[in-house]
């Protein structure tokens, strides 16, 4: 399921994000995670979904709405562009779930914000990921050489999109 975030669930993202190889696996989580972080970030959720900038949420087990990780999907308007970002806790990683919550939120974006593009980006180290992508639907569109940064470094990342009309 997917719901948003509130201020109780601080505490479990930090522990669930600030694992050293959930954060190896994201551009934009830092480790060590830092206190009060979470907390910040989820602070800045409702703003961003009352201006149509982005939209997060959590993703919980259905059973127990116990909290898994996150997904985003920043909105650019004039493009009518989304770009899905999510990461999962590694205890609940390779159960579907991540694919699962993806499928549902390019339906959001296609179907209720009317949005013509829908892509994503990954580390191609992370086979997992591109595999969620792919099974969501997206198709490989490329590798961006050296595109981002991430510790000192720079990495390329492999690129995967969707069309509203073939979706």
């Amino acid at each position: 399921m997917l719901r948003p975030f509130t201020t109780e669930d601080a505490a479990p993202v930090q522990t669930l994000a600030g694992v050293a190889a959930v954060a190896a696996t994201t551009l934009n989580l830092p480790h060590p995670y830092p206190d009060g972080a979470a907390a910040a970030w989820i602070s800045t959720h409702p703003a961003a979904v009352a201006e149509g900038k982005a939209y997060t949420w959590a993703i919980v087990r259905a059973e127990d709405a116990l909290l898994l990780g996150a997904l985003t999907l920043a909105v650019e308007r004039h493009h009518a562009r989304g770009e899905l970002g999510y990461w999962l806790g590694v205890p609940y990683w390779n159960r579907g779930y991540t694919t699962e919550a993806v499928r549902r939120v390019l339906v959001f974006g296609f179907h209720e914000l009317r949005l013509h593009r829908i892509e994503s980006t990954c580390f191609p180290r992370n086979r997992a990921s591109s595999r969620v992508l792919e099974k969501a639907g997206l198709r490989y569109e490329g590798l961006l050489r050296g595109y981002v940064r991430k510790d000192a470094k720079f990495e390329d990342v492999a690129l995967y999109a969707a069309i509203d009309e073939h979706w």
